[in-house]
């Protein structure tokens, strides 16, 4: 097993060639290990994350990733949604680097960012089955408004809208 030094990650904010394509990979990877999710998943990570990359505006999107000696192993991102409303995405964290306040400071960053760029709101997505990530969202002050069963990747899941006002 890895010793992990949280004083050696790093997190960056620009997107470099093969980013996108390994945020898709880990995401397929690790929700396919821990919850079952197939290839359709994995499609509507890519999916978002080319949506995402068409209409990047560094005044209205932001991206970051935590690295471990150059590796990817957490993200979160920021897409601005119409008017003032912001949309909270790929929020993901290998699980070796879970517990270390690793998850916190990526939400701490992204809703920072909404503040300094004027949304008055953010909302997620996200399935009940991670509980942890809810546990985290429910602490920053998400509250859960929707609720939305699907079987589109590969099992029954249940989908969860969460949205914080930020005025």
């Amino acid at each position: 097993m890895k010793t992990i030094n949280s004083d050696q990650l790093t997190i960056r904010t620009e997107i470099q060639s093969g980013d996108l394509g390994y945020l898709t990979y880990l995401h397929g990877k690790l929700y396919g290990a821990e919850y079952g999710y197939n290839l359709v998943y994995e499609k509507y990570v890519a999916q978002g994350l080319a949506e995402l990359m068409e209409g990047y505006d560094s005044k209205k999107d932001h991206i970051w990733l935590i690295e471990d000696e150059g590796e990817i192993i957490g993200a979160i991102a920021i897409m601005g949604r119409s008017g003032k409303v912001a949309q909270l995405r790929y929020f993901l964290l290998l699980s070796q680097y879970r517990g270390l306040g690793l998850g916190k400071k990526l939400i701490q960053l992204a809703l920072d960012f909404c503040v300094e760029a004027g949304y008055r709101a953010v909302y997620l997505w996200t399935a009940t089955e991670l509980e942890a990530a809810a546990y985290l969202y429910q602490k920053f002050g998400f509250v859960k408004t929707q609720e939305v069963t699907t079987h589109n990747w590969g099992k029954e899941v249940v989908e969860a809208c969460y949205d914080l006002m930020l005025e």
